[in-house]
């Protein structure tokens, strides 16, 4: 980061320190959303059928939920994905917020809110290898 606080005049060194922290930022978020969400969604505790059933979708949401996160997980791993996987997950995380705001409690949309800037803040840190992968998929439509 540059003196006045930016990130305008990144070093070499700043670029790679930053690009080590996003990674183990993604590898841990790709962890927990398997090992602590989907995993569990596709177990079906007491919690989680009863919480989709009073979303009303039907229990394979649970299951189309989970499969969505599993694939923003590994999506977080591939380098050329991570950045859309992120901003997908930012999707992702708007959901369980206002399920946990409209279902269950307040204070339940605490961590997937949480979640969500840390995705955010991944999809922004990707957003140039985002554009450039965007960019090309265009390109070969044409």
């Amino acid at each position: 980061m540059a003196q006045d606080g930016s990130f305008a005049r990144r070093t070499p060194y700043d670029k790679t320190v930053l690009n080590v922290v996003c990674w183990l930022l993604q590898i841990a978020l790709a962890v927990f959303l398997v090992v602590q969400s989907a995993i569990p969604l596709y177990q079906g505790g007491e919690y989680n059928i009863e919480t989709f059933d009073r979303i009303g979708f039907g229990q394979w949401f649970r299951y189309f939920t989970a499969t969505v996160e599993t694939a923003g997980a590994i999506g977080l791993l591939i380098p050329p994905l991570a950045g859309l996987a992120a901003l997908g997950l930012v999707g992702v995380m708007i959901g369980a917020i206002t399920t946990e705001l409209t279902v269950r409690t307040a204070a339940g949309a605490v961590l997937p809110l949480e979640l969500l800037v840390l995705f955010a803040l991944v999809a922004w840190y990707r957003w140039p290898k985002t554009r450039e992968l965007l960019t090309r998929v265009a390109g070969r439509r044409r």
